[in-house]
């Protein structure tokens, strides 16, 4: 495949990524879901600590506990969704960074020197954040991982609808879920019965500071 050929798919891709609301009957085996979760996990956070956690509703018991804490204009869509999926954030995330940098040791990406020093920084600074802070990067990191996990999944022919609409208390309850993770959003991820609807967008002249702020 050349540059130009595969700069076409992503564009593509990304091109043709709708919020899907309505799915067809499909089931998705766990391998092809981690095959997109392994591609979404490619995406970059702060200081590679990737504090991304995804709970997966993928029988139909765990769908309707799922069904129970969105919104009642969503539960049709995740009822209809092969799988519901819950991007949480982790706020101890930080506490891998020795996992993470010891791969990097392993890989020869670094020293095992420079490893220590590097963790060592990390658990100062990261354990002595506030909470409101370590929770601002989670969001972020979670946001990124979120938009990757939605293209890989439409890469591979499949449709997503991210949902806000739902009680994070209830879904904390529901999935007994540790206080250190963050609900950050709900995927419904399946095959579209209806394409999304298309939409507009902002001009770029209304979005965009080129310099200076005007």
């Amino acid at each position: 495949m050349t540059t130009q050929t595969a700069l076409q798919d992503f564009m593509t891709v990304v091109r043709s990524r709708r919020s899907v609301r309505s799915y067809e009957n499909v089931a998705i085996s766990q391998e092809e879901l981690a095959e997109i979760l392994e591609t979404a996990a490619l995406a970059p956070s702060s200081s590679n600590l990737q504090p991304w956690r995804f709970l997966i509703a993928h029988d139909t018991e765990s769908k309707k506990r799922l069904e129970a804490v969105v919104f009642d204009f969503n539960k049709q869509r995740l009822s209809e969704a092969s799988v519901g999926i819950v991007v949480l954030g982790d706020m101890k995330g930080y506490e891998n960074a020795d996992k993470i940098y010891s791969q990097a040791v392993e890989k020869g990406y670094m020293s095992e020197e420079m490893k220590n020093q590097f963790v060592g920084n990390l658990l100062g600074m990261y354990g002595s954040l506030p909470q409101e802070k370590l929770k601002d990067i989670v969001l972020v990191d979670g946001g990124l991982v979120s938009m990757q996990l939605m293209l890989a999944a439409r890469a591979k022919g499949y449709d997503t609808l991210p949902m806000g609409g739902y009680d994070p208390v209830k879904l904390k309850e529901q999935f007994n879920i540790p206080e250190q993770y963050v609900p950050i959003m709900i995927l419904a991820l399946g095959k579209a019965a209806q394409e999304g609807r298309p939409s507009t967008r902002l001009p770029l002249e209304d979005i965009t500071f080129w310099n200076k702020m005007n």
